[in-house]
């Protein structure tokens, strides 16, 4: 996992990952159910972190699926965003992770005597290969599209406004707009231009059912 690596040397905050790593590397040949374990709870770390990190809180219960998704919600990526879309898709990568865990684990749900001895011949070794360079790749993407947040945007401008269309026009069909003489307002311009905090605060609300509520569908 070289390329993940280079990205924790280059960002210190995330050196304490490198036991997960250790983990998956030392045990990829001799029982890679602990390889996918810690591979899993490498994802959620670094989900988690950015989640903590932008004052997302999280569902005890939340799955990877679900903390991954947030991640990126709480990077302030619209749900049509290219990148929400293709995050949906390498969270489900993450969700994949465990029930595979659960298919090869020696400790999971337990098992026969058959299945013990034959639980290694579950997975190839290029489904190895593919699994593993597929959770360094998603660890990898969510790191930098945090880190680069942090480099490139103004704190005072964590939200743009006219990247966040879905919530404005459900904004303004609460509230509707503001008219004054020959001059009108929606209400989702008056909230940005306003009161800035206020306004990522109800966007991050917004974002989180909307995550919610297709987790439920």
């Amino acid at each position: 996992m070289d390329k993940l690596k280079d990205k924790i040397s280059q960002y210190g905050r995330w050196t304490p990952i490198n036991e997960y790593i250790i983990r998956i590397e030392s045990h990829l040949d001799s029982d890679f159910s602990i390889s996918l374990e810690n591979a899993k709870a490498l994802l959620e770390s670094i989900g988690k972190e950015i989640c903590k990190s932008k004052g997302i809180m999280l569902a005890p219960d939340s799955t990877v699926n679900g903390v991954l998704k947030n991640a990126f919600a709480a990077m302030g990526y619209p749900k049509n965003d290219m990148i929400t879309q293709i995050s949906t898709s390498l969270a489900n990568i993450g969700q994949h992770v465990g029930g595979l865990r659960n298919i090869i684990g020696i400790s999971s749900h337990g098992k026969t005597l058959e299945e013990l001895k034959n639980r290694n011949e579950a997975i190839n070794e290029l489904t190895k290969f593919f699994l593993i360079n597929s959770i360094e790749l998603v660890a990898c993407f969510l790191i930098s599209l945090f880190e680069g947040e942090h480099i490139e945007m103004s704190p005072s401008k964590d939200v743009a406004y006219n990247e966040c269309e879905d919530f404005n026009e459900y904004w303004d069909e609460l509230y509707g707009e503001f008219v004054m003489g020959n001059y009108s307002y929606t209400a989702s311009e008056i909230l940005y231009n306003n009161d800035p905090s206020a306004y990522e605060s109800e966007y991050n609300s917004y974002i989180e059912s909307e995550i919610n509520n297709n987790d439920a569908d």
